[in-house]
């Protein structure tokens, strides 16, 4: 009889996987990472992989899953006790400093390849579209907040606001990924788009 393992056990080695998966992503790309690839990372055998997931897609969108939902709880709870709605917005832009920098989701390059190589895919561009209203949403909650008490002006939309917010971090997603770091000038464009967020949202400059 095989001994039992402990759902904390399975837990835990679904996140050792995970980990080391998205160290993969990182270094090969979506394309080029294989199964193999993350077996070798894991250090399980093929049977302990596939016993979570059945393919490279769907270790991907756990991934992707994982994070995006992290992100978004992470949100609510801040808004149930925000003292700043534009320190929040800032922070959820820029992490936890708020201030614009050289960094980037080092996992950008390979989201982008998973949806850009997969947009005749029809799973993957529902998945896509699941992903951008969750990421609308979020955006569109913190903003229309910051509305309702008087920090941010209500001359724009709040979902127009937010769609342009999405529409900015997946453009410089874009150029990152595919042009050297002196081109795409990462920090200055960032400063640029909190200019343009404090007009749109009436926020002051100090």
């Amino acid at each position: 009889m095989s001994p039992r393992v402990s759902k904390e056990h399975l837990k835990q080695r679904r996140a050792d996987i995970m980990e080391a998966a998205r160290n993969v992503f990182i270094k090969h790309g979506y394309e080029h990472t294989t199964m193999k690839h993350v077996m070798e990372a894991a250090g399980v055998s093929r049977g302990g992989l596939y016993q979570y997931f059945s393919n490279k897609e769907d270790l991907f969108e756990a991934l992707l899953e994982e994070g995006l939902t992290d992100e978004a709880e992470a949100t609510e709870d801040s808004l149930e006790k925000v003292e700043s709605y534009w320190d929040l917005l800032m922070q959820l832009l820029f992490g936890e400093d708020g201030n614009p920098d050289t960094e980037m989701d080092p996992l950008a390059p390979s989201k982008l390849e998973f949806f850009i190589t997969g947009r005749n895919d029809e799973r993957r561009r529902a998945y896509g579209e699941k992903r951008y209203e969750t990421g609308l949403r979020m955006y569109n909650d913190l903003i229309k907040k910051g509305q309702k008490s008087g920090e941010f002006s209500d001359r724009y939309e709040s979902e127009l606001v937010a769609r342009s917010i999405i529409t900015f971090i997946d453009g410089l997603a874009l150029d990152h990924a595919i042009l050297p770091e002196e081109k795409v000038k990462l920090k200055e464009q960032s400063a640029l788009f909190v200019d343009y967020l404090k007009m749109a949202l009436g926020v002051s400059s100090s």
